[in-house]
């Protein structure tokens, strides 16, 4: 699944970038998920994406928290009911 990601404030400052489109890897589900993706790619990503940030996050311009589900991301295996 294809999703555009938009950065603001520190998080935009500090990797570079105010917007990147990206193809989810299998597993990439909720939008923690997508932090913990994005975290992975060390330097400032891992910087700018820390868990022990507090971030505010939204999906679809809607303010959520890290267990919200990306609409249309297929869920890895291990997390099928």
């Amino acid at each position: 699944m294809d999703i555009t990601l938009r950065f603001f404030a520190s998080v935009r400052e500090t990797v570079g970038t105010s917007q990147e489109s990206i193809t989810l890897p299998p597993g990439v589900a909720t939008v923690g998920a997508v932090r913990r993706h994005l975290a992975g790619r060390g330097g400032a990503w891992e910087q700018a994406l820390s868990q022990e940030r507090v971030l505010r996050m939204a999906f679809n311009q809607v303010m959520c928290d890290a267990d919200t589900q990306v609409k249309g991301a297929a869920k890895s295996p291990s997390s099928r009911p």
